[in-house]
């Protein structure tokens, strides 16, 4: 079997079978031989920034000299980019050797009477197999949907759980409040075992908080009192993790010790303009203090470690004033929006949007045009089975403004419209991580060529 046979296999597995009880799971990665043991691994779950807390860990471990892996998904371009060792993704050849042993053990537990294991099952047991030929020591382990029952909560003892942002999202899955997702995102925490969490919003703390006291986990909680904003450009926002914050006694401030408490004042410059990854990058920050209290990883190296951190499709910066984001449920047009708005405030800016069909897009499109005021709007289509199409994107933009609004259902022929008409604007590509992956595609070709 070669790298193209094996893909084909994975992208078919969804037509024949689905998620599996946990014991399924957890037969295969006995039967692989738990390689997950042998690691440190770094937990991370949440509804928004859990991907960036992922990339910002790996690259201060990375940074540090440690030999780290990387798990998370989804993938933009090539599959390969779900499993990255010291931030590279892994290579055909290993993902397809990693693969070939795992379907091996598969074909034997069906044998034996268990179930096919589904496309995430397949790719996280693969994904310990090259981790573990690597010989990680570190491994920084991003959920795939939920965290009670995702399969990477098999993992019994990691040093550390982080949990980014919760709000609603995959609710047919989750729940239908933001409680009862942020119960299925808290079962990620371990007897004992550390927790970092966004302490912003009220009701997914008290839930977080709750579960941590029940696990005897010690918390630490991150909210935006404990920085302080010092400098901004288009690309990147300088920031002081502020050993000065708000110290008003609350409930919730007496149950959790504050991140600062792990830095006290530390110049940061994350190398993004959106203020969300200040959050994502001090939980990262809070989390590798917690395992590292000794610092034999330096501030210094930490503060290197995220200025130095690259992350696909979020408020990625890809060419000069054009920017990606994956921005696809209410809470990530929020901070989509917030970002928007204080580009806005120097230069005019620009849209090309897109989005799936489960997704709230005419109320994602509403919200977009009551907060901001594109000079240039282009729609497009993506997503395969799961497509909108671009006329009905374009209908419900044209409810909301007055600004013009050009549909074209070829991702390429919507991205040359959008750069053609953006003028001195910023282009925000947006709405969906499909949208992402086909422009990340389409700007590589571009390079390859010259253009």
């Amino acid at each position: 079997m070669d790298y193209t046979e094996a893909v084909a296999y994975i992208e078919e597995v969804p037509k024949f079978t689905k998620k599996n009880k946990p014991e399924n799971t957890l037969e295969l990665i006995r039967r692989i031989g738990h390689p997950e043991r042998n690691m440190k691994v770094i937990h991370v779950a949440g509804t928004n920034g859990k991907g960036s807390v992922c990339a910002f860990l790996s690259s201060i471990l990375t940074q540090a000299g440690k030999q780290t892996g990387l798990f998370t998904s989804p993938h933009l371009v090539d599959i390969t980019e779900r499993f990255q060792v010291n931030q590279k993704p892994v290579s055909h050849e290993m993902f397809t050797n990693a693969f070939v042993r795992v379907k091996k053990e598969v074909d034997e537990m069906m044998k034996d009477g268990f179930a096919h294991p589904a496309y995430f099952e397949l790719l996280f047991a693969a994904g310990l197999l090259m981790f573990e030929e690597a010989k990680v020591e570190y491994l920084v382990l991003e959920t795939g949907l939920g965290g009670r029952l995702d399969a990477t909560n098999l993992v019994e003892r990691p040093i550390a759980c982080v949990l980014t942002t919760i709000s609603l999202d995959h609710m047919e899955y989750l729940g239908d409040t933001v409680a009862k997702i942020a119960g299925e995102k808290a079962g990620i925490i371990k007897e004992g075992v550390p927790v970092i969490y966004d302490g912003r919003n009220p009701e997914s703390e008290e839930v977080i908080l709750a579960q941590a006291e029940k696990m005897h986990a010690p918390a630490y909680r991150y909210d935006d009192s404990m920085r302080e904003i010092t400098g901004k450009t288009d690309k990147s926002i300088d920031f002081i993790i502020n050993s000065r914050y708000d110290k008003k006694d609350t409930k919730a401030k007496t149950r959790a010790k504050a991140v600062t408490d792990l830095y006290g004042d530390l110049q940061v410059t994350v190398p993004y303009l959106a203020e969300y990854q200040i959050v994502n990058s001090s939980l990262a920050m809070a989390a590798l203090r917690v395992i590292d209290p000794e610092k034999s990883i330096s501030d210094e190296q930490v503060v290197r470690g995220i200025a130095n951190t690259t992350w696909q499709g979020r408020m990625e910066t890809v060419m000069q004033d054009v920017v990606l984001d994956g921005a696809h449920n209410a809470d990530g047009i929020k901070e989509f929006i917030r970002t928007v708005q204080s580009v806005e405030s120097r230069k005019p800016v620009s849209l090309l949007f897109s989005a799936v069909v489960e997704k709230e897009h005419e109320k994602m499109i509403r919200t977009i045009c009551e907060s901001v005021h594109p000079t240039s709007i282009v729609v497009t289509q993506v997503g395969g089975a799961r497509v909108v199409p671009a006329k009905e994107l374009a209908e419900e933009f044209r409810k909301y403004t007055k600004t013009e609004v050009v549909a074209k259902e070829d991702v390429a022929e919507a991205f040359e419209e959008a750069l053609a008409r953006k003028k001195d604007s910023m282009l925000f590509c947006a709405g969906s991580l499909y949208l992402v992956g086909e422009l990340k595609a389409i700007i590589r070709d571009r390079m390859e060529k010259g253009k």
